[in-house]
Formats: structure tokens, C-alpha cells, sequence
């Protein structure tokens, strides 16, 4: 079974109208037929949002401006991964259960907040992790919350408050997009379940958008995860890529 460990299935389905449950849009490659011809069996999908700021680079219109916009475009998509028939993954025990019994043709998936201005405040965690949110990333760029991709700085004092709840409820720590000191001010404090969704060797491609050999070391070395991307430009700086 192939873990596929992020998707923007949600994002791409309401802000750019690419369904899920039909063929792949003209030039893409996921949908669910798809994903289950490849024998992918486990998918971690992704409540991504985009800031206004981001309006240019992301190509969108669908933005928002604070976080309660950011809290109604993220519940829409949980929204629409209920209406895709994807059983939603909530627990180790649900986890192993479904690994040991998988056969192709099945697909789930682990819900994965990336930026958390979704969650207005700290104490409004429990509801997202009702709703089925087990994985957070703090940032994708500068969030209310941490330093970002482009963005440097540290876990703010609503992030410290945020990483204390995640912790209390079990959710999982996602370091990709965090800023270096974000990075570092986490692993001072954070005790519980750790990895980076989508984040390649800094040696490979230089940048702040990929992880240093000492945050990789210690993630392995809290027996967290590192899962590689394989968008091109973070494989390889210029020229075009081929696998």
C-alpha cells in the first residue's frame, strides 16, 4: 500500500473546481480512480486555505482576508472529503486496523490542517479535531500562529498556546513550512508526535522552504516521519526533473 502524504484534494476540488470522484482534469494527474489504479491506499488529506497575500502566487481569487474566513473555507472542504466516500482514518488502532485488512481498491484518509488560521483560537482546537483533524502544520507562510515559508520567525505566543492543545488532544506536529526558528522554538517544547508532510533534503535544493540535515536528524530521532516531495522544484533547483 502507497501512503500518499499530502494532498490538496479539498483545495483543488473548491477552488478550482478539479473534482475528486471524476477523471483527472486535462493536464493533472489525482482523482480517486486514479490514485486507487496506482495503488495508493492511504492518503493524508489536506485543509489548505490561502491568505489574501498569497492571491498572486496561488493564482486565486479564493482567499481570505481573517480567521474566520480561513475557519468557513477549511470547514467547506472537511465538507467535501464527507461527500467522497473517504473513510476518514481517527485513531492508531483505526490506522493499524485498516492497514493489516487493506486490499486495492480502498482508499482512506488522515485529515491534515496546513496553516492553522483556521483554528481562530487554541481553545477552539477540540472542534477541528471532532470534525476529524489529526495532523497539523502551524504555517504555510506566516500564519497568526509561526514563522513561514518566506516568512522568517518563531512560534508566536498563540502558537505556544496552540502546540500545548495539540498535545493535550494527540494531534500531530507538521514541521514542513515552518521558518528555522519556528522549527527550533517546537522541537524546545514539543513532546508528542512529530513529522514533515512534505519536505526534502535543504542540501538538494537550497532554501528555507526545505529542512536542514539537523531538523531531519531530529525528527528521525523522535521517530517521527519525513515524506519527500516530488513537485520539481523541490527536487532540483533548475532544469527540468525526471524521475
Amino acid at each position: 500500500m502507497i501512503v500518499d502524504a499530502h494532498l490538496d484534494i479539498g483545495w483543488n476540488a473548491i477552488s478550482a473546481g478539479r473534482g475528486f470522484l471524476q477523471p483527472p482534469a486535462e493536464g493533472y494527474l489525482v482523482s480517486r480512480s486514479s490514485l486507487i489504479a496506482a495503488e495508493v491506499g492511504l492518503v493524508f488529506a489536506t485543509l489548505y486555505t490561502a491568505p489574501a497575500r498569497a492571491q498572486r502566487s496561488m493564482r486565486t481569487r479564493f482567499v481570505y482576508e481573517n480567521a474566520h474566513e480561513a475557519h468557513l473555507m477549511a470547514t467547506a472542504q472537511v465538507n467535501y472529503y464527507r461527500s467522497c466516500d473517504l473513510q476518514l482514518i481517527g485513531d492508531q488502532a483505526g490506522l493499524a486496523a485498516y492497514a493489516k485488512g487493506w486490499k486495492k481498491g480502498r482508499l482512506a484518509a488522515v485529515l491534515l490542517m496546513e496553516g492553522a488560521d483556521p483554528i481562530e483560537t487554541p481553545s477552539q482546537l477540540g472542534a477541528w479535531t471532532d470534525r476529524g483533524v489529526r495532523i497539523i502544520g502551524p504555517a504555510w507562510g506566516a500564519t497568526r500562529y509561526s514563522g513561514g515559508t518566506g516568512a522568517p520567525g518563531g512560534l508566536t505566543e498563540l502558537g505556544h498556546q496552540l502546540l500545548k492543545a495539540m498535545r493535550r488532544k494527540h494531534v500531530i506536529l507538521d514541521l514542513s513550512h515552518m521558518a528555522d526558528q519556528a522549527v527550533a522554538d517546537a522541537f524546545a517544547t514539543w513532546r508528542g508526535p512529530i513529522m514533515a508532510s512534505h519536505s526534502n533534503a535543504r542540501e538538494i535544493v537550497p532554501g528555507d522552504r526545505q529542512l536542514t540535515s539537523d531538523s531531519v536528524a531530529e525528527i528521525a530521532r523522535r521517530g517521527g516521519m519525513v515524506g519527500v516531495s516530488f513537485y520539481g522544484h523541490h527536487l532540483r533547483a533548475s532544469g527540468r526533473v525526471t524521475l
